[in-house]
């Protein structure tokens, strides 16, 4: 069996401290190279949704703990504006738009990551960490046609580098509203099987028929399967052992992830918080509910905080913050009515979740994938802000070169090493280019942007597109953050030019240097 380098040095030097007669954690606090990794990835949290970002109208004390004691950076992207493909390319380094069916997956969507594929958590593993998934997975489970839900779910998380998930399987506005650990739903009840499809299957009550009887109403779609008194996307029947409530989601998320951290604290450990905090449905816990004058949506957000403060308490309890390194960020923009009537349009007040950015959620403005993004190691990385270019996308190749490996050609195509401006080392240069996907591409080149738009208008559920007037549209992103002059027509060759090279990342099958 293969091994890598750093592999095979960690088992040489964990057997010279058996013959010393210390333990691993003598060589773990001296092994600053080798730090475990934490990834938060919040879901639909705006760049100016947290309180280190600008934000007035609520409080993050433990995101702005990270802020504080890390780098926070202004020019930190996902790769696209919405949940699956951004999962997809943080997993792959790969950017979605190169697979096909890397959309927002429904609710029996089969695994798109298939065994064999390089993942930032085989890279880890190959160099001896032990990885786990804790939270929102979407994208998808078991082999096609669809996944058995009552038997064995893999393909999965296992089969691509994780040594252990806890899951929930979708996202929280999708059927099936179960955990599920490892291969298998947890707490199914044989005698109870589920299903899961796309028709109802005995006439049960639904969002439309019962509508006086949801705690939260629906506003466009979400009005299928009832659980927890919230209309869903999509129908479930079956499982009731197995079920959640969607207020004691984040508490889970908590509970798994605190829980492996202790089990895995002799490192080097590799998690990846996956948070479905702020997404739709959103109703945080009981003791939350009320917190914050912008409705559930800003309740939510101090939940995510909250989720985000226990995390570092672990760490600080067993001794590991110093030679951890934690990178906070978001799969994409903010959304305020997602489909339910929860607040988010009626209290916003002057909270601005996408901060000076133009759109948000679904759209390729700067709205939709410039976000939150935090990295912070201590002792290591320099308290500040940076105005580095960096992606999620690159965090894959980020950990190879972290763990002294050399990735093959075709693994992580997409995925640049920007460890030195992740780490805010003085001539970390970040990325030169990125590409942004939402409804439609766009490519950013220095402090130029140009934003290639599909040519039919957009549906309701676009609710970030903002009228734009043209199919193709050109912004100084760095003068004009907003994205409020177009100047494709006072640049054609820019503007073509960039369009040629878009068009050549697109074929070429790769970017990575």
């Amino acid at each position: 069996m293969f091994m890598s380098a750093p592999a095979v040095r960690w088992r040489l030097l964990l057997f010279a401290l058996f013959l010393m007669g210390l333990s691993p954690n003598s060589l773990w606090a001296a092994d600053a190279g080798r730090p475990n990794v934490i990834v938060i990835m919040a879901d639909d949290l705006g760049y100016g949704d947290v309180s280190c970002y600008g934000a007035t109208a609520l409080k993050t004390p433990n995101i702005d703990r990270l802020s504080k004691e890390g780098l926070r950076f202004t020019n930190g992207y996902c790769s696209a504006s919405t949940c699956t493909p951004t999962r997809f390319s943080f997993l792959t380094g790969k950017y979605a738009f190169r697979q096909q069916g890397t959309g927002i997956a429904p609710p029996n969507a089969t695994a798109l990551i298939q065994p064999g594929t390089v993942t930032i958590a085989s890279i880890l593993k190959n160099a001896g960490y032990k990885t786990a998934v804790v939270g929102k997975w979407h994208l998808g489970l078991g082999a096609k046609p669809q996944p058995d839900w009552n038997g064995e779910l893999k393909p999965g998380p296992l089969e691509i580098g994780f040594d252990y998930c806890f899951l929930l399987p979708t996202t929280n506005d999708r059927v099936p509203s179960v955990y599920v650990e490892n291969h298998r739903v947890r707490n199914l009840d044989p005698a109870d099987p589920l299903w899961v499809g796309r028709k109802n299957p005995d006439g049960q009550p639904t969002g439309v028929t019962h509508r006086s009887s949801l705690k939260m109403d629906w506003s466009h779609g979400h009005n299928h399967t009832i659980h927890n008194g919230i209309g869903r996307i999509g129908y479930f029947t079956g499982g009731h052992k197995a079920r959640w409530r969607d207020e004691d989601l984040a508490d889970e998320w908590v509970k798994q992830s605190v829980k492996w951290i202790e089990a895995n604290k002799d490192g080097p450990f590799f998690l990846f918080f996956s948070s479905h905090d702020i997404h739709v449905p959103r109703m945080p816990h009981e003791r939350f509910q009320g917190k914050t004058k912008l409705g559930f949506r800003g309740d939510a957000i101090v939940q995510l905080d909250w989720c985000v403060g226990q995390l570092l308490e672990t760490l600080d309890r067993l001794n590991l913050t110093d030679n951890t390194l934690i990178v906070f960020c978001s799969d994409n923009g903010p959304v305020l009515d997602d489909g339910y009537q929860d607040g988010a349009v009626t209290q916003l007040g002057d909270h601005t979740p996408a901060g000076p950015f133009r759109g948000g959620k679904y759209t390729i403005y700067e709205g939709g994938t410039r976000t939150p993004f935090i990295t912070r190691w201590p002792g290591r990385i320099k308290p500040g802000v940076s105005d580095k270019l960096v992606s999620t996308i690159d965090l894959a190749a980020c950990m190879a070169a972290l763990t002294d490996q050399t990735l093959a050609r075709d693994a992580c195509p997409d995925s640049f090493n920007v460890l030195p401006a992740l780490l805010g080392d003085a001539q970390a240069t970040g990325r030169d280019h990125f590409v942004e996907q939402g409804r439609g591409l766009a490519i950013r080149v220095g402090d130029w942007k140009l934003l290639q738009h599909p040519t039919k208008k957009p549906n309701r559920k676009q609710v970030n597109a903002e009228n734009r007037q043209s199919d193709i549209e050109l912004f100084n992103v760095v003068d004009d953050p907003a994205e409020k002059k177009n100047l494709a027509s006072e640049h054609p060759q820019r503007a073509h030019a960039m369009q040629a090279r878009l068009k050549a990342i697109q074929e070429a099958g790769r970017s990575r240097p």
